[in-house]
């Protein structure tokens, strides 16, 4: 071996430190864990660190891992600030699903319920947790039920909404007049159905 060849090997030797610093600092193994890449990336600083011709990368290196750190730490509580304000979000969206003053559905083409709010159980003379598999249609008189239909058919082939005027017979026997407004599910190939009273009950 040269004299020319021992400086070239080690040249070689702490270059590949520096690269595999690099790439465990950028995340390169990504098929490791974060924590199996802190173990590895500290581990190759030792090595450096250990070298006097490269003590200086050691320390530009795990200046480098601190600031990375940091950064790590600031996203993951956006994070956690994102997650919990979307979270308030969602409970005040379904707070204000559930206490709608009017009766909030979503049924399938057969008018099953497949959800439905507390107002909208209320009126059909049930239970908040029985409304869903119960056939709205057969809470409807006859005569209302063919305009509902009707306004149902109007929405399936485009129409953004349909609306009429029918009577709704709740499980207790009860008749009250209401209106019926349906539009499509935009989740899916579903109605959503909004019953209001025409008459203060």
């Amino acid at each position: 071996m040269t004299e020319t060849q021992v400086p070239d090997a080690e040249a070689q030797r702490l270059a590949n430190l520096r690269w595999r610093a690099a790439a465990q600092l950028s995340g390169l193994s990504s098929a490791q864990g974060a924590s199996a890449q802190a173990v590895n990336a500290l581990a190759v600083l030792h090595e450096l660190a250990a070298v006097p011709e490269t003590a200086a990368d050691a320390l530009t290196l795990l200046h480098e891992l601190q600031v990375h750190q940091v950064e790590l730490e600031l996203q993951a509580q956006e994070l956690r600030d994102s997650r919990a304000e979307l979270e308030r979000a969602l409970h005040r969206q379904a707070e204000l699903y559930e206490h709608q003053p009017v009766g909030c559905f979503t049924v399938d083409a057969h008018t099953r319920v497949c959800e439905a709010n507390a107002t909208g159980a209320a009126m059909l003379g049930v239970g908040r947790g029985e409304a869903p598999g119960l056939v709205l249609a057969a809470f409807f008189l006859e005569e209302g039920l063919r305009q509902f239909k009707g306004a149902m058919a109007a929405v399936a082939e485009g129409a953004p909404c349909g609306a009429c005027l029918l009577v709704l017979r709740t499980h207790g026997g009860r008749e009250r007049p209401v209106l019926a407004s349906v539009a499509a599910d935009p989740a899916g190939a579903r109605y959503l159905v909004c019953l209001a009273d025409t008459v203060v009950a």
